[in-house]
């Protein structure tokens, strides 16, 4: 029964996803702009470790809070480069729900852009948002040019939004020797089909109308990712036919 719930949710909130992105598709466009980006993911949470949204369960605090920030090596849109730039998004959900069961009607989603990036880049990283990241996951949710800083000091990963807040983490180890792992959570999207856990030693943030200040020991997560247009194409085209799926097996018990 939970597995049934929990894919439910899923499904739901995937479909939510895609349902804003088609609608913000341009009407009567061909051909969308193919896009490639690889790099390396910073994500960090209010939640305990292991963040529990990946998998349909409610925040461990009464909103799930955090952010997840790329930073592009190689990358582009079309015939625009995008090595070295960086883009990223803060959310928080609403109090007792998670972000799943919630999709939709989060506090809000707040995008930052790469203030190095040139007029151009920062449109195509706009689009790439709108497809990679949750901006429709809330009707509150505004685009913001920031100086968007990364720095490794030996295992601690910090990262800064400037006038907006900063987190930093280090991952944990495994049981059995190594970096602790997640592969393919029940919430996974192929930017978050594995990723390196650890916990925060800090977690700041002063915009959309939040001011957090957590002092370390929840979610952290890093990892790599190379992910492309096509790819999600493909992920997108999986969704709809777990929805239709679903959609007909609801309607058989009914009938």
């Amino acid at each position: 029964m939970r597995r049934n719930l929990l894919l439910v949710a899923l499904v739901v909130c995937a479909g939510a996803a895609l349902a804003a992105i088609a609608a913000d598709a341009p009407k009567g466009e061909a051909k969308k702009t193919s896009w490639k980006i690889t790099g390396q993911l910073e994500e960090a949470c209010s939640c305990a470790a292991a963040c529990p949204c990946w998998f349909g369960s409610k925040p461990t605090q009464m909103s799930c809070g955090g952010g997840q920030f790329l930073f592009i090596q190689k990358g582009s849109y079309g015939s625009v480069p995008l090595d070295g730039l960086a883009i990223g998004n803060m959310v928080e959900s609403p109090e007792g729900k998670g972000m799943m069961e919630s999709f939709g009607t989060w506090k809000f989603s707040y995008i930052y852009i790469d203030e190095k990036a040139k007029p151009e880049q920062r449109d195509a990283l706009r689009e790439i948002a709108m497809q990679v990241l949750p901006v429709k996951a809330s009707a509150k949710n505004e685009f913001r040019v920031v100086p968007i800083v990364r720095t490794i000091n030996g295992k601690e990963h910090a990262i800064s939004l400037g006038q907006y807040g900063n987190f930093s983490g280090h991952l944990i180890e495994g049981g059995l020797g190594g970096v602790a792992k997640i592969v393919n959570p029940p919430g996974a999207d192929p930017l978050h089909k594995e990723y390196e856990q650890g916990e925060t030693t800090k977690l700041a943030y002063n915009d959309a109308g939040a001011n957090w200040d957590v002092h370390g020991g929840t979610n952290y997560m890093h990892g790599t990712f190379q992910i492309d247009s096509e790819e999600y194409a493909k992920y997108a085209a999986g969704l709809s036919q777990k929805m239709k799926a679903m959609a007909q097996e609801k309607q058989d018990k009914k009938d």
